[in-house]
């Protein structure tokens, strides 16, 4: 089997363990490859008292996964000229008018904020759970009553499905039609996603599943009828009806926004999706900042950091080892959902479940850091400017052999004043010098670069390394406006042997270590190598002492920053 036929395998038994451990009655799952449903499954049964297993057509609610169609109408909108997001929400929603910021010198509250969460209203799981279907009279009642705030508006993310709720009416107000009207015909029923719906009656009752509440070691319906099952006033943060199938060409149709491109947009074009890709990407951009949080670990295992914060209607993940990661929860009486997805690699999962909160997340969360880990699809990297690859070889060119009329038509301006022409020239010429040519590339260890407009590369000589890295000006006709060049000397025998006792134990955190190239040194009293760990890399610096010849070490956990991403 492929490294991916093995994580699929995983994905499913970690479904089955979910089924038998957290007594969901049923779960469905798919996977998403190049914006394709490569792989989909169900276990147990979508009604506790029948016999019928969920497959990728089985109809859930996605509760709060809901937040990502209303965002992506509002951005509709806003693409259309009907309303900005830095209009106050009370210029589209008349209840609002009145309201005022818990502090004077706070301003309106902004559709922009609402989008992001940062409006400032007090969180509201599960109170607004139960408001699904409150009905609209009563919802400007509400609001016209005003709300309670936990922050001045745009100062901190408080997550708030009343604001969502005001979104549907915004959506209403600017578009001249009912809110679930403009959903399904903007963006459902042009995606081919007929099986998602605001109301159970406008779908195969056959193929709906039923919600339940696990009590006293008993599956009870929460069934269809309950009041908070009907479409109402806050269908707009939590009232979809979908299924993998469709939710698949959702979360397809987020992928696509990447890389950016100049391929024709619009209803003519292949793949034509209602929402212009730009939009689709500023989704999915942190819009604002959730407090970082350092996961809970053993004390010999590298500690799992969160990072993040909100986009429009979406999570954004951004993980020191995989780079960013999208997604949305939803979690309603009845069913538990959730979506993720990995642009740099297009791989995407999705799982439903039929218990009240069902606990599908982690499962699913796991199963996507499994697969992008596998390496199972390539992850788009960083797309160097145009540019790039000239002044790369211009300025290896100048490296290894320095001449003033090349370096007058590649070096920025900054070059000169930042330092003397001559001493630069000196401190290149010194450093290949002291490697030794003939030079011959590396490209196994040349950095992923950070950025379209940086590179770092290395040269192998007769005595070790030259690690060259330039970065380029934003002129229309680029130049190098940093060059740096080090030499890094093969280490001596005496600071090999002097590594050797640091990595005869294996450590707490990193387990087993081996050592790597070395990445700085002057190979005689000093040498830094890159470590490779069981659990992770590290750095291993080794002194010697020039009179003494005594050795002293330093070994640090490798910081762990993701690779540029292409997007």
């Amino acid at each position: 089997m492929t490294a991916f036929d093995d994580e699929l395998v995983a994905l499913d038994a970690r479904f089955n363990w979910l089924t038998e451990t957290a007594h969901v009655p049923g779960v469905a799952w798919g996977v998403v490859r190049d914006g394709v449903l490569v792989h989909e499954r169900g276990l147990g049964t979508a009604r506790a008292d029948e016999d019928r297993r969920p497959d990728a057509d089985t109809v859930f609610r996605i509760a709060s996964m809901t937040k990502s169609f209303t965002a992506s109408t509002v951005l509709l909108l806003r693409d259309e000229g009907r309303l900005r997001l830095d209009d106050p929400v009370g210029d589209h929603v008349p209840e609002l008018r009145d309201w005022r910021s818990p502090v004077a010198d706070a301003g309106p509250i902004t559709i922009r904020q609402l989008l992001a969460m940062s409006a400032g209203l007090a969180t509201d799981d599960p109170w607004g759970d139960r408001q699904q279907g409150l009905p609209l009279d009563a919802f400007a009642a509400l609001l016209a009553a005003g709300p309670t705030f936990a922050w001045p508006p745009g100062t901190a993310f408080e997550y708030s499905n009343l604001g969502y709720g005001i979104l549907g009416r915004v959506i209403t107000n600017a578009a001249g039609a009912e809110y679930r009207e403009v959903v399904r015909d903007r963006l459902l029923r042009p995606l081919g996603m007929h099986s998602t719906a605001y109301l159970a009656s406008g779908l195969p009752e056959a193929r709906l599943a039923h919600g339940h509440v696990f009590r006293d070691g008993v599956h009870t319906p929460e069934g269809l009828d309950a009041p908070t099952d009907q479409y109402g006033a806050l269908a707009s943060m939590g009232g979809v009806f979908s299924t993998v199938r469709d939710l698949s060409r959702w979360v397809a149709g987020f992928l696509d926004a990447f890389p950016a491109r100049s391929d024709p947009e619009g209803p003519d074009a292949p793949g034509a999706h209602p929402l212009r890709r730009a939009s689709r990407r500023e989704m999915q951009q942190v819009q604002r900042a959730i407090p970082p949080e350092v996961r809970a670990h053993a004390p010999d295992q590298a500690p799992g950091v969160f990072a993040g914060g909100y986009g429009f209607g979406l999570m954004v993940i951004l993980d020191p080892d995989l780079g960013t990661i999208i997604g949305h929860a939803g979690g309603y009486p009845g069913f538990g959902s959730y979506m993720t997805w990995h642009p740099a690699s297009g791989l995407g999962v999705i799982g439903l479940g039929n218990l009240r909160y069902a606990p599908v997340r982690p499962v699913v969360a796991d199963a996507l850091m499994g697969l992008v880990r596998a390496d199972v699809a390539p992850r788009r990297r960083v797309r160097a400017v145009p540019a790039m690859a000239t002044l790369v070889a211009d300025a290896e060119r100048l490296v290894l052999g320095w001449d003033d009329a090349l370096a007058d038509r590649i070096l920025a301006m900054n070059m000169d004043l930042d330092a003397p022409r001559a001493w630069r020239a000196a401190e290149v010429a010194q450093a290949v010098a002291s490697v030794g040519g003939p030079f011959r590339p590396e490209p196994s260890r040349d950095a992923a670069p950070s950025s379209p407009a940086e590179r770092t590369w290395w040269l192998r000589g007769q005595r070790g390394w030259l690690r060259l890295t330039i970065l380029i000006t934003p002129e229309a006709a680029p130049r190098v406006q940093t060059l740096d060049v080090a030499a890094v000397l093969d280490p001596s025998s005496a600071l090999v042997a002097s590594a050797a006792p640091t990595l005869a134990a294996p450590s707490p955190r990193l387990g087993a270590m081996t050592l790597g190239l070395p990445t700085a040194g002057d190979g005689v009293t000093t040498a830094t190598w890159d470590v490779a760990g069981e659990r992770g890399k590290a750095t291993l610096r080794i002194t010697l002492d020039a009179t003494t010849g005594a050795a002293t070490a330093v070994l640090e956990v490798a910081a762990r920053v993701a690779d540029g991403e292409g997007w």
